[in-house]
């Protein structure tokens, strides 16, 4: 369990090149998927339409689904969609731009399914059997009036080896005619998809470039942004536990520190001389206060007034995750902890 943890941590990276890959690996796991498949058809005039056109399209809504949800951007994005304006405005072309790049991603595997089965045909003429002309096929129904009769022997062309179609001679001539349309419309939306991304290449250097690589610039440093505070915050989750415990284990204190001398002799006895990511939070309300305040007002992107001089009497401290500044405390009865003009 904890391999596949690092793994799936290892796809939700930010790498473009990963998310690539694992959507090829989605779309060659569709097409190994319909290979294996044993497709039946029930050759039966009411289901023979909507069975065909399952299997045609409701794998690859799930699969749709798969793409989306081992794409890290996806969820970057709507949280990018949904969060507080605050400090930071917001800018819709990078969200659209991020859900053209998820939409993208996402739809190969679907559409490599839908293409399969289109230059398979045999889902194309198990949905459409039933609604052949029979007239273009005047050996087929041969002394066979009743319009109910005519349909469920269309309904059987499907299933070869049934009793009712097996030594029809016109059988073989509905289902090729069925397979040239159902290769027809694969080939021609695998054309058209060629067509739509080579114009979409070849115009792209006719459009504004600076303003596609500002949006592009800007969507790479949300995913970052992102991805930065959280290894931050387990950071500094972790020196918040460490020093719970010792707090707690205030007893054995000088043990735990002789101890770590004995461990790492190379190192100076207690790490006074490290970064302490604390940064004078001392309580879970401080800790959720501060949360909160990167949720409701994100620093606007603007580092300008980071070397602009602090306001005597307090310490300005810059936090490890992306500049956001606060005022440094010491821990008071009653007192709060106050946000300075974030950067």
């Amino acid at each position: 369990m904890d391999r596949f943890r690092m793994i799936f941590q290892y796809f939700q990276s930010n790498s473009e090149s990963v998310t690539n890959g694992i959507c090829a690996l989605l779309a060659l796991a569709s097409v190994k998927m319909y290979s294996s498949f044993d497709f039946h058809c029930p050759c039966l005039a009411k289901y023979n339409m909507v069975y065909g056109l399952g299997i045609m399209f409701i794998p690859p809504v799930a699969l749709f689904l798969c793409g989306l949800i081992v794409n890290r951007q996806f969820v970057v994005m709507l949280e990018e969609w949904k969060r507080p304006t605050g400090d930071r405005k917001k800018n819709l072309a990078i969200i659209r731009y991020m859900c053209s790049s998820v939409l993208q991603r996402a739809m190969i595997a679907p559409v490599v399914w839908i293409l399969v089965t289109l230059l398979d045909g045999k889902c194309f003429v198990c949905a459409f059997s039933s609604s052949v002309d029979p007239d273009k096929f005047p050996g087929f129904v041969t002394n066979i009036t009743p319009y109910n009769e005519v349909q469920r022997l269309l309904s059987k062309v499907p299933c070869k080896d049934d009793e009712l179609i097996r030594n029809n001679t016109s059988r073989k001539a509905v289902s090729r005619y069925l397979k040239c349309w159902s290769q027809a419309f694969g080939w021609s939306i695998l054309l058209t998809l060629i067509v739509i991304a080579f114009l979409a290449r070849s115009l792209r250097p006719c459009f504004n470039q600076a303003t596609f690589l500002q949006t592009r610039y800007w969507s790479n440093y949300i995913d970052i942004e992102q991805k930065i505070f959280d290894e931050t915050c387990c950071e500094h989750t972790r020196d918040f536990a460490h020093k719970c415990i010792l707090h707690f284990f205030e007893s054995m204190q000088k043990e735990i520190k002789r101890r770590r001398f004995h461990a790492h002799p190379g190192k100076q006895e207690g790490k006074e001389g490290e970064k302490d990511h604390l940064q004078g939070i001392s309580s879970q309300e401080q800790v959720n206060k501060l949360l909160q305040s990167w949720y409701y007002s994100k620093p606007p992107l603007d580092l300008s007034g980071a070397t602009q001089r602090q306001p005597l009497g307090t310490e300005g401290i810059s936090m490890p995750w992306t500049g956001s500044m606060i005022n440094r405390w010491h821990p008071q009865p009653g007192t709060t902890i106050t946000r300075q003009t974030d950067v």
